[in-house]
C-alpha cells in the first residue's frame, strides 16, 4: 500500500463558478518526488470533519498560492485594497496544522503553506517584504516572461549547519527561486530557522520538538523538482517520512509509488 498525502485546495474562480483547486506542479511533486499518492482536500472550513479527513492521510502538503493569509489571523494591519485572500482556505488549513502536528503526521509547507504554519503556531508576517528596511524585493518581477524565467533561480540561501538540506547535499548554501511578497516577520515559538536569504529573511524552518517530521520553505521546490537536487532531496525526505508514518499506524510496509507512474 502507498502512503497518501493530503493537499488542501484553494478556492479558485473558473468562469462564473468557484472551484476547489490545487496546482498541477504540487500534485506532480508529491507523486513523482515524494512518490506518494496525492489526494485533494476541499477547502470546506468548519464544514470539514477534520479528524475523519486526516484519518485518510499519511502526510500533508500545504501549497503556495496567489492568495495571502488574512492578517486578522496574526493581528496584522488591514490588507491593502486589491489583496487576494482565500478565507475558506484559511478556515481549513489553520486548524488543520495543529492537528497534523499533534498526530505526528509529516507536514511540508511551501510559500503560502510556509506562512500558514508560522501563523497557525503564533508567528507574524510582513505583508510587503520589499518595504521593510534592510530587506530585498523577493517578488517575481518578470512580467509576462515564460514560467521558466519566473521560476528561475533568483538568490542564494544559507543553510543552517546540520539542517535537512545541508546534510542531504553536503553544502551550506543553495540557489532558490523567489516569487513572494509576504514573509516571516516574527518566527512562531518552537520553530527553528533552517535557511536565510542574504538580507536575513527566513527562508526555511522546522519544528524540532514536533512528534513528527515538519519542514517548510518560502521558495518553490515543486517547480521542476526533478531538475534540482535540493528540491528532490526535500520531497524524497518528505515521502520517506510519510511512508514511515503509514507503516507505524497500519503495521504494514508502505511502498513508494512506481517511478513509471510518478512522472
Amino acid at each position: 500500500m502507498y502512503a497518501v498525502v493530503g493537499i488542501p485546495c484553494d478556492i479558485k474562480p473558473v468562469g462564473k463558478h468557484p472551484f476547489h483547486a490545487a496546482g498541477v506542479k504540487y500534485v506532480a511533486a508529491v507523486a513523482g518526488g515524494a512518490r506518494c499518492l496525492p489526494l485533494l482536500l476541499p477547502a470546506l472550513g468548519g464544514q470539514l470533519p477534520l479528524a475523519a479527513a486526516l484519518d485518510q492521510f499519511d502526510g500533508v502538503l500545504l501549497t503556495g498560492s496567489l492568495s495571502n493569509v488574512e492578517p486578522q489571523h496574526y493581528a496584522g494591519a488591514a490588507s491593502r485594497p486589491g489583496t487576494l485572500h482565500d478565507p475558506a482556505r484559511d478556515a481549513t488549513t489553520l486548524p488543520l496544522i495543529g492537528e497534523v502536528i499533534a498526530r505526528g503526521m509529516p507536514l511540508l509547507g511551501i510559500c503560502r503553506g510556509f506562512q500558514e504554519i508560522n501563523v497557525a503556531l503564533g508567528g507574524t508576517l510582513h505583508q510587503h517584504v520589499q518595504e521593510q528596511a534592510g530587506l530585498a524585493d523577493h517578488r517575481d518581477l518578470s512580467g509576462d516572461a515564460p514560467l521558466e524565467v519566473s521560476y528561475g533561480l533568483a538568490h542564494p540561501v544559507r543553510l543552517r549547519p546540520g539542517s535537512l538540506l545541508a546534510q542531504a547535499l553536503g553544502v551550506d548554501e543553495i540557489q532558490v527561486n523567489s516569487l513572494h511578497q509576504q514573509g516571516v516577520a516574527t518566527l512562531a515559538p518552537g520553530l527553528r530557522a533552517e535557511a536565510h536569504a542574504p538580507d536575513g529573511l527566513i527562508e526555511a524552518f522546522s519544528l524540532p520538538d514536533a512528534p513528527g517530521w515538519l519542514h517548510a520553505v518560502q521558495w518553490h521546490p515543486e517547480w521542476q523538482y526533478d531538475h534540482n537536487p535540493a528540491s528532490l532531496a526535500l520531497f524524497t525526505a518528505f515521502g520517506e517520512a510519510c511512508r514511515q508514518y503509514r507503516q507505524a499506524r497500519t503495521g504494514q510496509p508502505a511502498l513508494p509509488t512506481p517511478q513509471g507512474e510518478a512522472r
